[in-house]
This record gives C-alpha cells, sequence and structure tokens, in this order.
C-alpha cells in the first residue's frame, strides 16, 4: 500500500471519528458525505472562477476595474447521496461557464446512471421517483426520469443502425413478447440477435419491434437488415423450430447452417410431457444429443421412440420433424458443439429482459419497450468478466470453426 493511500485512509478515519464524536451522521440530510461533497463541489467553482477572473477570491488583483467576482448564488443539486445545497460564484459580466456544475444542471451524472440503471430493472418512472425521495431524500419527478431515460432514443437509433463485422462464426436468433398499449394491450414480439465474433467476444446486433406473433416472413426482413450492415457470411445460425425460418436464413446467408437449438427442443418436449415424467424424459433424451455420430444419435432416438412413443407421440414427431435441422450439430467438434450446444448465450440475455418487462407489466409504446430493452443491454457485464471468461473459453472453437469453414473464418487479432 502506498504512503498516499495511508494518509487517505487515515484521514477518512479522522473525519468518520470526529464526526461520531459530535454526533453526527454519515449520510442523510446534514451528513458528512453530503457536506464533504458540498465543500468538494464548491472548491471545484471556486478554482473555475480563479482562472476564470484570473485572481484568486479576495486577491487585489480583482480590484483593477475588469470583469471581477460577484458574489454566489445557493443551487441545490441532486447527487448519489442526496440533495446537496452548494454555493455558486457569480462574475459580473454573466459570463462564467462552469464545469464542475454546470448551469441549469440539477443532478450529478451519477444520478442520471442510478436512474437509467433502475429503469433497466423493470421500474417504472413512479416507482423510481419513490425509491429516489424514499432513499436519497431527492425529489425527482416521473416527468424528469422520462427526459433521462429519453436521452437514450438517439443512442439507441445509432446502436441500431451501427456497421457490423463481415462474418460472424454463430449468430443466435430468438423473440420474446411483450405487452405494448397501441389502441389495446397485446402481445407484441421483440426479435433479438447476437454474433459471436471471430474474436469470441458476443455482439447484440440489434433490437426489433414486430407486429402479431413471431413469423419467418418478419425474420427475413431483420436478417436482410443485418446483412445490409455489413454481414457478409454467418457459418451457424442457431434458432428454434419456427416453421419457414430456415428458408429466410438460407436466402440471407446460403453457405449458413441451420442449427435447431437443443435446449430449445427439450423445453417444447417437456411441455408436451407431465411433469412426473420429466427427469426421466431428459435421461433418456441426453444419449441422443450427445451422441458422436448421426447414425448413433438415429438408434439411441430409436429405443428413446420406443420407451416413451406409446405415452407421447407428439414428442416422438417433434424430434422427427426438427431431426433435419437437429443433426448437423452432431457432426461439429466438441469445441464447437459447446458453443452452440444450446442458445446460451440469447437465453441469458432473454432471461435479463422477461425480468425487466415483467417488472413493468405492459408499455405505452412501442418505442418505451424498445428503450427499456436497450438499457438492459446496456447493463450487462459492467466488469467485463464475463466477457474475459468467454473469449478464453473461445480459442478452442475457434481452431475448430477455422478447420471447418476454412477460408471463411479470419480472426481480428494476432
Amino acid at each position: 500500500m502506498s504512503e498516499a493511500s495511508v494518509v487517505d485512509q487515515e484521514l477518512a478515519q479522522q473525519l468518520v471519528d470526529r464526526a461520531r464524536a459530535e454526533g453526527i451522521k454519515l449520510t442523510g440530510p446534514g451528513g458528512l458525505l453530503g457536506d464533504l461533497t458540498k465543500r468538494v463541489l464548491e472548491a471545484g467553482l471556486e478554482g473555475e472562477m480563479d482562472v476564470h477572473v484570473g485572481y484568486e477570491k479576495h486577491a487585489v488583483e480583482g480590484r483593477n476595474g475588469d470583469n471581477s467576482r460577484n458574489g454566489t448564488r445557493t443551487k441545490t443539486v441532486i447527487t448519489d447521496i442526496g440533495p446537496v445545497d452548494i454555493e455558486v460564484p457569480r462574475d459580473r459580466d454573466g459570463t462564467f461557464e462552469p464545469q464542475t456544475v454546470r448551469k441549469h444542471q440539477r443532478r450529478l451524472g451519477g444520478v442520471d446512471d442510478m436512474v437509467l440503471s433502475l429503469s433497466a430493472k423493470g421500474l417504472t418512472t413512479g416507482e423510481i421517483s419513490a425509491h429516489l425521495a424514499e432513499v436519497y431524500g431527492a425529489s425527482i419527478s416521473k416527468d424528469t426520469i422520462s427526459v433521462i431515460t429519453d436521452r437514450v432514443i438517439s443512442e439507441l437509433a445509432e446502436w441500431q443502425s451501427r456497421p457490423l463485422d463481415a462474418v460472424y462464426p454463430v449468430v443466435f436468433i430468438d423473440a420474446i413478447f411483450v405487452k405494448i398499449r397501441d389502441g389495446q394491450v397485446a402481445n407484441r414480439p421483440i426479435y433479438v440477435a447476437i454474433g459471436v465474433t471471430v474474436d469470441g467476444e458476443r455482439d447484440i446486433l440489434g433490437l426489433w419491434a414486430g407486429q402479431g406473433g413471431e413469423g419467418a416472413k418478419y425474420w427475413l426482413t431483420v436478417l436482410t437488415e443485418i446483412k445490409n450492415r455489413g454481414v457478409a457470411d454467418v457459418c451457424i445460425v442457431c434458432c428454434d423450430g419456427l416453421k419457414g425460418l430456415p428458408d429466410s436464413i438460407s436466402a440471407t446467408w446460403p453457405l449458413a447452417i441451420v442449427q435447431t437449438c437443443v435446449l430449445h427442443l427439450i423445453r417444447h418436449t417437456f411441455r408436451l410431457a407431465g411433469r412426473h415424467d420429466w427427469e426421466a424424459i431428459a435421461t433418456a433424451l441426453r444419449p441422443v444429443y450427445t451422441a458422436p455420430t448421426e447414425p448413433a444419435a438415429r438408434d439411441r432416438f430409436a429405443e428413446f421412440a420406443e420407451l416413451w412413443g406409446v405415452k407421447y407421440p407428439a414428442i416422438v414427431r417433434l424430434w422427427e420433424s426438427a431431426w433435419v435441422e437437429f443433426v448437423p450439430f452432431l457432426a461439429f467438434e466438441v469445441e464447437v458443439r459447446r458453443v452452440i450446444f444450446s442458445t446460451n448465450a440469447i437465453e441469458s440475455l432473454n432471461a435479463r429482459f422477461r425480468r425487466a418487462v415483467k417488472a413493468r407489466g405492459h408499455f405505452p409504446t412501442e418505442q418505451a419497450a424498445l428503450k427499456c430493452l436497450y438499457l438492459v443491454t446496456r447493463s450487462l457485464d459492467p466488469t467485463g468478466k464475463g466477457r474475459a471468461r468467454w473469449a478464453v473459453r473461445w480459442k478452442p472453437a475457434l481452431n475448430a470453426f477455422n478447420l471447418m469453414f476454412e477460408g471463411r473464418i479470419f480472426p481480428n487479432g494476432n
């Protein structure tokens, strides 16, 4: 530990001890942190004024008749620890433009970040306003909170139209349903696509609001837009078993392999079976999707059908109808299988989406729904640890992709 750090810790401890001895709270109105924040902000503003007028406070140089200090005005700013009253210095010419706390600024940046974070978790404007008032004693209206969150709309539009990589080894696509009140409340699909870059990073390609139910025709529109943003080639597209979707994918990227998500197949399987049979069915299906080859998988599936076909014939038909899009998975190397075994990359994202959507209930407009989901994407993996772990696991898969799709994968890094 450096000497400066020791000094800082000692100073902090002295301040805390003194506050406790004098009966001063650490947080809340009149607390130690509020007083320190006030002093720091005012010191920064005074320093800016020194530079602006060319002399320090009370210095004789200020008596030269040029622009000079002209007292202060009181201003309340909302901070991470609550409202803080500060004295903002003024100059006679009115040309002082402070940066520590800008003109007309009533909230420090951390408060806006807090509002966006709470909105990403699904809280309504009223709930955010009540939370800030209860925890921080800060009075922020619902209209102000809407203004804060609306600032990401232009950012969303820019993000949605940004150029993409030329090739993605894997793209996961799926749709979630949200309730949107457009005349009347109705379930609307939000189409989501995640690409895995050649460097092993997961890249959310976009969010699209559709009408009615999820449809292969609208997916063709989404995939075409992704292609027009620069994606010339995709090796594998992982999706659910939506009818007509493989045709939409092939029309966009003719060389792409369409892989049905195994996790979706298993989930649909459970929907057709009684809960008391789930564990036994999962055990019987495991040899099918872990088989080393397609013939071996076909043999294991025949055993499954013989065991469960009489009780659950719909499950057998489900797997038979999805077999063509399922079997490409069996030809892949183990490293590739680990990447595309399921749409885990998109399932974890959709779980965060659903959590935020469930907390909101429904949205007044399509734009409000997209804004909320975009805020969720901004809040993902803030430390970067998840991305780092994924990149480490990606290296063996990248080597396997290079062998399987020779000439189509071009790593960006060293």
